[in-house]
């Protein structure tokens, strides 16, 4: 196929014209004829055949199938009731579910006569269902007019409004195709074809768009996503191989004082076995001869402190300095006051270098990072200024790297001649299929148990009607000595939202627990620095017993003598941040709660995760059930997102199409690492395309 065709402006294709190509390009990002290609329907409309029960696929298509009702039920769920009814034909059974209209569908729909219906099918224990089916009588069907499987492509409003129907899309689909001729080349190597079975890329991009059969749209599909998560995949395992062969990083044979000291002397606890294994992995990347690039995930409390301070104490006795870079001031203060304390019995210097860092502590910190008297500097992203310069950096270490784009993580190892060795920290437990396609550039690293002593935290979910019992749950945990956090989701009220607000809640606890009995620190984030801090103090030295704040202090607050999180309005959180608020408590000896208040009306959706919440601590347990509600653009944030631009396949359906990818990509790198046999031609030439343009479709044809 001529490459340079598919690279025509959309303009020019019969029918299209220069307002249309417009529209096409605001609306749906499409340039050229091969990003039309690449515009894949999101559904089918299958009303070629009649289905066998036995014949249905688990395929995104509605069917129609030919049988009858036999019997009818009605089951009870959380909410309201569901109507069942057993639909067979002379193949097998299948079940039919209305979740609203059941006194009609109850009264009109006829037991054991012959239907035919439409719709989506599920595939759930072993039973295929469909949900609010379209149903016609046979009878009836047969009078009527009827056409062949019908694509169904994305649309908005806009198109719409302007004429552009599924029809048109559909019309100048045909012509692309007859202008290309249908005929596109393979990018995948004979061996995964034979393999996997694989039908060939143009018979996969025809019946993407005008299947044959259910089959064959199954059989296009898998081809599609298949080749596209086998693409990023090998992007990501180049990155990394190349990274480990062309990017020299110090090599730290050393293991000296500092850290020989700190382990047999000032280790203030046992290390856990996981801490044991993560600081061998560290030990042996630092000594490879390669940069570094780990990625550390650890659940909240986990120990990620213990193990970043003593790769930096390793970098110490290979004579470099080491920096730690926090997403906040609070976060990066925290680190510094916890090392400082851990170090104070050896001979390192360690410095703080934030915004509010004074001009004249600014230039003193510049001098003796440059002449070398500084060992580990801590900061926020101030350390990323042109002024801060390293005598020789050795060792950087990023915390809550969601917080930070690839670019500057970048920034931060080009500070010296050689690229210093890269360690990122992660209290947000990120799924493996995540973690593979957004950090597959990185070694992953994770530390999997807690610290010995540490409770698990007990989490209850109560509604705001039981709210007197709580506060005299709260009165008692002040008895003992204990201190509470009590987070809002807003500060002001908005009009549509009857929540209660942060100024509403501090009202009404001040009336609950009055001073000076009580004393109140409250925190958000329209305060000013100085005046937030004067707060948060306050609690961290045991002044007041109650902080109600905003989330402000998601990241990095820690005080462990507070044993109480109490989260008003939890359904509006989503899991990562109930389970980083969470981890605000547990921090000392004494038994932790954390308490999810809610009102009665919930969506199934905050039902899960408080329900999740309630039945476990595992971060990556949480993220897994996250990752399939919320899907992977909204889990990472915009600045990861980029990588996941997936035009056909689906991250968390398609998890075991995705290890099957990144398998074949790391066996293909393993036997042929710089592509240069001669039947991984075309892998070459399509791996090129995809560096070259980073969206991975704009050039697979």
């Amino acid at each position: 196929m001529n490459t340079n065709l598919l690279q025509t402006p959309i303009d020019y294709l019969k029918g299209v014209g220069p307002s249309r190509a417009e529209l096409f390009r605001k609306e749906l990002g499409i340039h050229t004829y091969q990003d039309l290609i690449n515009f894949f329907p999101n559904r089918y409309l299958d009303k070629t055949k009649y289905y066998k029960i036995n014949q249905l696929q688990q395929s995104s298509a509605d069917v129609q199938v030919l049988g009858k009702i036999v019997a009818f039920r009605t089951i009870e769920q959380k909410r309201g009731k569901r109507l069942v009814a057993d639909f067979v034909d002379e193949t097998g059974k299948m079940e039919l579910v209305w979740f609203r209209g059941q006194k009609w569908i109850r009264e009109n729909l006829k037991l054991n006569t012959p239907y035919v219906i439409f719709g989506k099918t599920n595939w759930f224990n072993g039973l295929f269902s469909m949900a609010h089916p379209e149903m016609e009588l046979l009878e009836e069907h047969e009078k009527s007019l009827r056409t062949a499987m019908q694509p169904v492509y994305p649309s908005s409003e806009k198109l719409t409004n302007k004429g552009i129907t599924n029809r048109v899309i559909n019309k100048l689909m045909q012509q692309l195709f007859i202008e290309t001729k249908g005929k596109f080349y393979d990018t995948l190597p004979q061996n995964i074809h034979e393999d996997l079975k694989l039908i060939s890329r143009a018979e996969a991009l025809f019946n993407v768009h005008f299947p044959k059969s259910q089959e064959l749209l199954a059989r296009a599909q898998f081809r599609l996503k298949f080749e596209e998560l086998f693409y990023i995949q090998l992007q990501l395992l180049v990155k990394n191989m190349l990274h480990k062969k062309r990017i020299k990083g110090y090599v730290f044979d050393t293991i000296g004082e500092n850290f020989e000291t700190f382990y047999s002397e000032h280790l203030p606890f046992q290390l856990t076995g996981a801490q044991k294994k993560v600081i061998k992995e560290i030990r042996s990347d630092l000594g490879s001869g390669a940069q570094m690039n780990r990625l550390l995930q650890g659940d909240v409390g986990s120990g990620k402190t213990i193990v970043a301070l003593m790769s930096m104490l390793i970098a110490l006795d290979n004579g470099f300095q080491a920096c730690l870079m926090a997403p906040t001031e609070i976060l990066s203060v925290q680190h510094y006051t916890g090392l400082v304390e851990l170090c104070k019995e050896l001979n390192t210097s360690i410095e703080l270098l934030t915004g509010s860092t004074k001009a004249s502590k600014r230039r003193e910190i510049h001098e003796k990072l440059e002449n070398g008297e500084l060992d580990i500097l801590i900061g926020t992203h101030a350390l990323l200024e042109d002024k801060v310069k390293f005598k020789n950096l050795g060792l950087a270490i990023i915390d809550e790297q969601h917080r930070f784009g690839v670019e500057q993580r970048s920034k931060l190892w080009k500070k010296n001649d050689l690229p210093s060795h890269i360690l990122v920290m992660t209290a947000t437990p990120i799924p493996r299929t995540l973690a593979m396609s957004l950090y597959g550039d990185l070694d992953v690293s994770v530390i999997d148990e807690l610290p010995p002593g540490r409770r698990p935290i007990k989490t209850v979910h109560r509604f705001d009607s039981n709210r007197l019992k709580v506060f005299r749950f709260i009165r008692d945990e002040i008895e003992k000595g204990r201190q509470i956090y009590i987070v809002y989701p807003l500060i002001q009220e908005s009009e549509k939202m009857d929540y209660k607000d942060l100024m509403d809640g501090y009202e009404s606890i001040s009336r609950e627990f009055p001073m000076p009995k009580y004393q109140i620190s409250i925190v958000h984030g329209q305060m000013k620095p100085a005046d937030k801090n004067y707060e948060m103090d306050r609690f961290i030295n045991g002044d007041t017993q109650i902080m109600v704040a905003t989330t402000v202090i998601e990241v990095g607050v820690n005080v462990p003598n507070a044993s109480v999180m109490i989260i008003e309005s939890s359904e509006r959180f989503g899991l990562s941040q109930l389970h980083q608020l969470r981890g605000r408590v547990g921090r000392g000896a004494e038994q932790s709660y954390c308490i999810l208040m809610s009102g009665h009306k919930l969506s199934e959706d905050s039902k899960t995760r408080l329900q999740t919440m309630v039945s476990t601590n595992d971060g990556f347990e949480l993220a897994e059930v996250d990752l399939k509600l919320r899907g992977p653009g909204d889990l990472m944030g915009t600045q990861q997102s980029g990588v996941l631009n997936l035009k056909i396949a689906d991250i968390v359906k398609d998890n075991q199409i995705l290890k099957s990818a990144r398998d074949y990509a790391k066996r293909l790198l393993t036997d042929d690492p710089n592509l240069e046999l001669p039947e991984h031609k075309m892998v070459k030439y399509t791996y090129q395309q995809v560096a070259k343009h980073k969206n991975i479709w704009n050039y697979i044809s």
